[in-house]
């Protein structure tokens, strides 16, 4: 993406689609402050146990996922948000396939 982001509305939910077995994603805004990222899990798909040294919020645009944060597991459903703080362990799991917005700002 350009380092000016675009003057328009956007259908967040449009901007990603699904794919068999896959997660996609999709950068919006990417600075040195942080980052805002569009995804799309299909059912079973997820990301392993990692850290990041961004605090980042997960808004959950549609379909459900499974958030563990530091060993604590969040059942997170469309139109809910959680927030991961940063540097601590977290993973994630689509319990049906979703799509979230990741906002990460650095610490």
């Amino acid at each position: 993406m350009s380092s000016q982001p675009t003057k328009k509305i956007l259908n967040l939910k449009q901007l990603v689609t699904y794919q068999t077995d896959s997660v996609v994603s999709k950068t919006i805004i990417e600075k040195k402050t942080g980052t805002t990222t569009l995804f799309a899990f299909d059912k079973g798909q997820g990301l392993s146990e990692h850290t990041a040294p961004f605090d980042a919020l997960v808004n959950v645009l549609e379909g459900e996922v499974e958030i563990d944060i530091s060993g604590q597991k969040f059942s997170v459903k469309a139109d809910e948000s959680i927030i991961m703080p940063a540097n601590e362990p977290h993973a994630l799991k689509a319990v049906k396939s979703f799509k979230m917005l990741l906002v990460m700002i650095k610490s």
